[in-house]
Formats: C-alpha cells, sequence, structure tokens
C-alpha cells in the first residue's frame, strides 16, 4: 500500500498543493472535515498525472464560498441542488467541493441528495475503483478508507460497479465507463461487462440528465487526449446523446498533435499549461459558428468557457509582453515565459506567425537549456552550497540568469558571485582524550587477560604432562616380542602400600629383556647417580645391564636376536623427554617375531618360560630395596606408566589390584608421594 503523505508531497504538482492548503485552510476555519476523493485517489494510486481534484466535505459546501474566494480561489461554476462548487486556483488547478451526501433514484436519472458521512458517499459512488478517500484533517493526514476494496481493482487494472443497478439508475455511467476505458486503458469485470450490454440494449441512455450531459461534454476537453475519447464515444453512439453535431470529423487532428508536442517541451522547462481550453478549440475548430455556441451553452463550468473564449486575448497580451524593452535581456526574457499565464505561452507559440515571437520560443525551449549544463555544481559543493540549502533552487536559478547574459566567464567571477550565500565553515569536531589513567587500566586489563591466557594454557599443558608421562607411544614395547597397549596413569594409586609396589616390580622384571650381563659395574652405578638435568632433553634413554646375579636366571629365557629397549632405570630420563617415543639402542636391530596386541585392547600374555622363573628372583629383594631408597624418589613418578599392563592376564600379581608398579630399579624407593609428579622436563620438549 503506498504511504498517501508522501504521495500528496511529491506527486501533486506546487500549485495543487497550494490549493490544498487553501483549501484546508478553509475548512479549518469553518469548522468542516475535508477528504480529497475521486479520480485523484485513483491516479494517485495507480500513478497517472493527477488532471483535477475533487474533494468531500461534510456539512454545505456552499457556505465556504467566500471564505475560498478570500484565499485566492475563482468560482468557476455551483450546483445548488447537490451543493457543489466548481472552483479554479491560481496555475489554473481545477477542484470540485462537493458535498458528502447519498443518492436515491427513484426513478432512473432523477437523483435525490441527503446528506451523509464520508462513509455512506463512498459506497454511492460509480465505480470501486473511484469509492476511495484521503483524509486531509489534523491527526489523521493521508489515512486512506476503501470501504470497497477499490485499490485491489486498481492493482487488477479493473472497472467493476459499486452498486448492481448503477447503469440502470445513472445512465450518464455507460459514457464515464467508455471514457475511463480509453483513458486508462482497463478493462470491466465480467459482471459490469454484462450489466453494461444489458443496459445499452435496453435504452437506459435515454434517461441521461441534463446535469450529467453537460458534465461528460466537458470532460471531453479535459481529457489528455480528447480526440481518441471523443472517437470512442462516437463509437459506442453516446455522442448522438450527448450533442450529435459534435464528431470527430469536426476537430483539427494535425493541430491536436502539434499543440501536445508544444505542450510536452513547455512542461520540460517548467511550464504547466493545462491544455483543455486549447484542446477545446481544435475539437471544435470545424464546428458551424451556431453549433458551437449552442456547445458552449452545454457546459458545466461557466469559467470553463471563458477561459476558452479568452484564449486569443491571453496569446497577444504575452506576445506584447515579449516585445517589451525591459524584456530584450535573456535573464529578462526567460524570467517572463516562466512567471506568465502558463495557458497564453501555450496558445501564443501553438497560433503566432511572428519569427521575431518563433525566434524567441527557439531560444526558451532548444538554447537557453543548454546553459543549465554549465552551472557549477562541484564549486558549489565546495563552497557548501547543497540541496539542503532552503534557497538552494534560487542560487542555482540565480547562477543560470547570469550565465545567460553572459557573465561568469570565469571560475573567480563565480566564486565572487556565490561567495554571500555560502554558509560558514562548521566548527571544528572536538576530540575527547582519554586520561593516562584510563589508559593504564585498559593495559592492566589487558595485561591481566594475557596473564590468565598464560595461566590457563600453563594448567593444560601440565595435564598433558601427566598424560605424556611414560611415553607417548600408544604400545609399548618391553623387549619380549610383545607389544602392550599403554595405560594412563592414576595419580591416587600412588599412595598404595609398599608391598602391592613391590609385588607389581617383580611381575616387572619378568617382561624387562636387558643386554647380556657384560657390564655388571656400570649397571650398579646406574641407579646411584641420577642422570644430569641436561640429558633431559635427550630422546632416547641409557640403557642399564642387570646384575649378575639376575643375569643368570633371566639368560634361560629365549630371546630375540637383536632387539633392545631401555633399561627401567633409566625412566627419569624418560620423563623428561615425554614428547619422543622409548626409543631402541643403536646397537640393536628389531627382531623378526614381535606379536600385535589382541582385539579389543587386551594385552597377549608373555612367554611361559618367564612366569615360571618369578619364584627365583625372592631372594634378591631385600638387598636391592635398602641399597637404592634415597635416589628413587624423583624417579617414583616417571617409572610407574610404562609397566601398565605389562603383567599378563594370567599372573595372579597383576589381577589383584590394577596399580601401575615402577620398574625394578625405581622401586626400590619409598612410596611416592604427590609433589614428586612435578615434571622434570623443561617446556620446550612437551610434545603438542
Amino acid at each position: 500500500m503506498p504511504d498517501y503523505i508522501y504521495l500528496l508531497e511529491n506527486r501533486l504538482s506546487a500549485d495543487q498543493q497550494n490549493a490544498l492548503r487553501h483549501l484546508r485552510e478553509a475548512a479549518r476555519e469553518a469548522g468542516a472535515i475535508l477528504f480529497l476523493t475521486g479520480e485523484a485517489v485513483r491516479d494517485l494510486t495507480s500513478g497517472h498525472a493527477v488532471r483535477a481534484l475533487e474533494l468531500a466535505v461534510h456539512g454545505n459546501a456552499l457556505k465556504l464560498k467566500k471564505t475560498i474566494e478570500n484565499l485566492g480561489g475563482t468560482v468557476w461554476g455551483e450546483d445548488e441542488v447537490s451543493r457543489t462548487l466548481y472552483l479554479c486556483f491560481p496555475g489554473t488547478v481545477r477542484v470540485d467541493l462537493v458535498s458528502a451526501h447519498r443518492v436515491e433514484y427513484p426513478k432512473p436519472g432523477k437523483p435525490v441528495y441527503h446528506p451523509a458521512t464520508i462513509q455512506e458517499d463512498l459506497r454511492r459512488r460509480d465505480f470501486t475503483i473511484n469509492a476511495m478517500a484521503i483524509s486531509l484533517n489534523e491527526g489523521s493526514f493521508g489515512l486512506l478508507m476503501d470501504p470497497m476494496n477499490g485499490a485491489a481493482d486498481i492493482e487488477t487494472r479493473t472497472l467493476r460497479l459499486v452498486s448492481n443497478y448503477g447503469f440502470l439508475e445513472e445512465p450518464s455511467l455507460l459514457i464515464r465507463a467508455t471514457r475511463i476505458m480509453t483513458r486508462l486503458g482497463w478493462e470491466m469485470d465480467h459482471k459490469t461487462r454484462t450489466r453494461y450490454t444489458n443496459a445499452r440494449e435496453e435504452g437506459v441512455i435515454e434517461y441521461l440528465s441534463p446535469q450529467a450531459r453537460k458534465q461528460e461534454l466537458e470532460q471531453i476537453g479535459h481529457e489528455e487526449e480528447g480526440l481518441k475519447v471523443l472517437q470512442a464515444l462516437e463509437a459506442e453512439g453516446w455522442m448522438d446523446v450527448l450533442f450529435p453535431a459534435w464528431s470527430s470529423t469536426k476537430a483539427d487532428e494535425e493541430g491536436l498533435t502539434a499543440l501536445h508536442d508544444l505542450a510536452v517541451e513547455l512542461l520540460v522547462q517548467g511550464v504547466h499549461a493545462d491544455m483543455s481550453a486549447a484542446q477545446m478549440r481544435l475539437l471544435t475548430a470545424r464546428l458551424a459558428p451556431k453549433e458551437l455556441a449552442a456547445l458552449k451553452k452545454q457546459m458545466l463550468r461557466p469559467g470553463f468557457v471563458e477561459e476558452w473564449n479568452s484564449l486569443d486575448a491571453l496569446a497577444a497580451g504575452f506576445a506584447k509582453a515579449l516585445a517589451a524593452p525591459e524584456n530584450a535581456t535573456p535573464s529578462a526574457c526567460h524570467k517572463l515565459f516562466t512567471s506568465y499565464d502558463p495557458e497564453a505561452v501555450l496558445w501564443l507559440g501553438f497560433t503566432s506567425k511572428d519569427e521575431a515571437i518563433k525566434d524567441r520560443y527557439n531560444l526558451f525551449l532548444k538554447v537557453w537549456p543548454e546553459f543549465r549544463q554549465r552551472v557549477p555544481h562541484a564549486l558549489l559543493q565546495e563552497m557548501r552550497i547543497t540541496a539542503e540549502l532552503p534557497a538552494y533552487r534560487d542560487i542555482v536559478q540565480s547562477v543560470f540568469l547570469e550565465l545567460l547574459d553572459g557573465k561568469l566567464a570565469t571560475p573567480e567571477e563565480v566564486r565572487a558571485f556565490l561567495e554571500p550565500h555560502s554558509p560558514p565553515a562548521p566548527p571544528p569536531q572536538v576530540s575527547i582524550k582519554r586520561t593516562r589513567a584510563k589508559r593504564g587500566a585498559e593495559v592492566k586489563l589487558k595485561e591481566d587477560s594475557f596473564d590468565d591466557e598464560e595461566e590457563a594454557e600453563d594448567s593444560l599443558a601440565g595435564e598433558d604432562d601427566l598424560d605424556d608421562i611414560g611415553g607417548d607411544e600408544d604400545e609399548l614395547d618391553l623387549g619380549l616380542g610383545l607389544k602392550l597397549p599403554k595405560v594412563e596413569l592414576d595419580i591416587d594409586l600412588l599412595d598404595d602400600s609398599e608391598s602391592a609396589a613391590e609385588e607389581e616390580a617383580e611381575d616387572a622384571d619378568e617382561d624387562v629383556t636387558p643386554k647380556p650381563a657384560a657390564k655388571p659395574e656400570q649397571s650398579r652405578r646406574a641407579p646411584k647417580q641420577p642422570p644430569p638435568p641436561v640429558e633431559a632433553e635427550k630422546p632416547a634413554a641409557i640403557p642399564v645391564e642387570p646384575k649378575p646375579e639376575e643375569a643368570e636366571k633371566i639368560a634361560l629365557v629365549p630371546q630375540p636376536k637383536a632387539v633392545s629397549k631401555p633399561a627401567p632405570s633409566a625412566k627419569p630420563a624418560l620423563a623428561a623427554a615425554k614428547p619422543t617415543a622409548p626409543t631402541v639402542s643403536p646397537k640393536s636391530k628389531p627382531g623378526p617375531a614381535k606379536a600385535s596386541p589382541a582385539k579389543d585392547g587386551k594385552p597377549m600374555p608373555p612367554a611361559k618360560p618367564a612366569l615360571k622363573k618369578v619364584p627365583a628372583k625372592a631372594p634378591a629383594k631385600p638387598p636391592v630395596k635398602t641399597a637404592q631408597k634415597p635416589p628413587a624418589k624423583a624417579a617414583a613418578k616417571p617409572t610407574v606408566k610404562p609397566p601398565a599392563k605389562a603383567p599378563a592376564p594370567k599372573s595372579a600379581p597383576a589381577k589383584k589390584k590394577p596399580v601401575n608398579a615402577p620398574s625394578p630399579k625405581s622401586s626400590k624407593a619409598v612410596k611416592p608421594s604427590r609433589p614428586a609428579v612435578k615434571k622434570p622436563a623443561p617446556k620446550p620438549a612437551k610434545k603438542r
């Protein structure tokens, strides 16, 4: 739905808006309610040019006659029966001021008028597209009233009767329907077309009232294409009822075409001329004087007939003004064209044979418009003369007129001319600087946020360190040709009894396959001296040799030829270098018989010979435990994870408790405490 306030402000001409302003003022003084109705609302909604205004007022419109005359309006005619005023405002703005009423038809073509509200007035209209109103009152300005849903018919370009008996009660609707369809190019709906055909065949047009005849005759001259409408009415047979002597053959067709072309050119240059009177002269150009006089008496508005008769006098007055010395300059002549009566300008340009006048029209229509392209709009913007200024149009027009007279030839002259109209420069923007305290606060907030992020990262890194202790590989190679899945460390299990840790250490000794006992002295010295901090960054652990006593027992177990694994005593080095997997010593080669872990994550049991030699290790436990008590505290945490799933499912000690036992060397320590969990390795060695 369109915004009718916007349409009223932008689709109407300046003269039409001025007329509406005067009528609203007159209605306000009289305390009446005013509405814009009829064809004006239809043309606003459909996008057509608004050629005339029709307003409905609650009460008697005749009482506003004197007020309107005082405001500059001219009364072209009035109808006391329907209490209607036919007005004309400056700029040839035609206005029909109607009293809101409802109509009864005791006989066809014999209306009886009764005062009514605006809603009842709209329901007695001819077609739905004309049964719409826009409020012009304070508090509801621009409000649309459409009780007959005329907007939908405008959308579909359909002509529909308001009353099913419209053609029978008011025969003038037959003529009006033909005229509207010719002007707009719309069609009647099926039911309306059927009623139209039936009414024409029944001869209802014979009951046409004299008032309706006058209105339809004059309306032909007010149409934009009067000759086309006249031909359509003649084809339907309605001209035989309106005025039989008037037909399309009585019109000057070539003159009408030239008149329309001239009117369009003047409109482009800002001269809005009403062609009604001039067009009527050409439509009746070949009528006999008596027939023409009789036709003029049939016109509805006497004021329109006066304008029709005074066209030649108006043109002569304009010609005299053009020849005056004060209008010899181009600027003065241009002002005269745009300020004189538009109908006189139109008729003189159409009828004049004087070469001097034709030259002036040629300058106004062809030559002078090119000077508008020379207006320095960029300089206007530079000097802050923009369209937002109230006097912007006047300034541009004054520059244009100066250019017409050959002035303002240089940019310096243009700048000097525009300087008085240039508004002062705006004051510089005041920038409020923030105090240092606020800046410090912001920096502190940023630093605090960075510190919080670093703490969060450190905490996450610590958790990752706990997860990574014991190696990063998913499987552990214990040197027996078997790979067992790794188990994450549960810190709470470090507080278990010392006896459980010792039993798990015994089971871990079975799965570890060290090198042959070649250097027993180095294996004894290794646990006594913890590795230096520098070696924590090395990816590989130092291999440790078993004791001579244990070597003899383990020698009985079959081993792969070249498989080697770092000794459990080097677990502190592994904890320091957690990103790397347990490495194979450079002297060893991978064996061919490595077993993969079983499905469902269950480890494969170790070799049976290793289980048979478990009781032989019992005598060697006490001396090992007492000898390595002090250095094992730091290695308790890192050495717990690798043998997590080392015990076979069939071994009895592994089923007692799911405790992760330390390696043989690190199990000699006293039960570890929670502070020993701290990572010994530096942060750069962490695996991401």
